[in-house]
């Protein structure tokens, strides 16, 4: 992740520049997901950098924003809970919270990429590459060209037939998925501050 923190870095310049343009615009707010088990087949992971909006500029405007992004064909999750905090000014904060996968079934993905700015966790990988150029990753999803499009020729990327991640706690910008099954979901919105981690 160092190495590619590096290609990122990289990369914002270029973008700063003009040379290259970001391929994915994300809101100005980050969130938090936590479970206690991700196993995912077909993952990679490199690099890159989102466009984010900046609510502050007048007019409104973008800014290149570094991520680590997380790509895998299939993915299930135990205990799943995704928090965001909106901070309303004067008014306070109000918290959106979403459990998922408390039971018996878990929570399933298919096709998932996931932008994030922060990883924890245990993780354990099966049949791994570490420093593949990013231009050639085999073993991600298939049919997304925006995913794809992302993947930068002489940057750095890791992929892996298989990872199991446990007490995961995740930052991220966003999360796309071609199927996302949350079951035994429970979506709760109140005031104050109540995140996942």
């Amino acid at each position: 992740m160092a190495l590619s923190a590096v290609a990122t870095a990289g990369m914002v310049s270029l973008i700063s520049n003009g040379a290259l343009a970001a391929t994915f615009v994300v809101s100005g707010q980050q969130f938090k997901v936590s479970a206690d088990e991700l196993v995912a087949t077909g993952f990679i992971q490199y690099g890159t950098v989102d466009a984010r909006l900046d609510p502050g500029s007048n007019p409104p405007s973008q800014k290149p924003e570094p991520v680590a992004v997380s790509a895998m064909k299939t993915a299930t999750l135990k205990n799943l809970c995704q928090s965001v905090v909106t901070d309303l000014g004067d008014f306070g904060s109000v918290s959106l919270v979403i459990r998922a996968g408390t039971g018996t079934q878990p929570v399933t993905a298919r096709n998932m990429v996931v932008d994030m700015s922060q990883l924890d966790g245990n993780a354990k990988f099966e049949t791994i590459e570490i420093g593949r150029d990013a231009s050639t990753l085999d073993k991600g999803p298939e049919n997304d060209p925006g995913e794809k499009a992302q993947r930068r020729e002489g940057f750095f990327s890791q992929q892996a037939e298989k990872v199991t991640i446990t007490n995961l706690k995740q930052v991220a910008w966003s999360t796309n998925a071609a199927e996302f099954n949350l079951r035994d979901l429970k979506l709760a919105l109140h005031w104050g501050k109540d995140e996942c981690f």
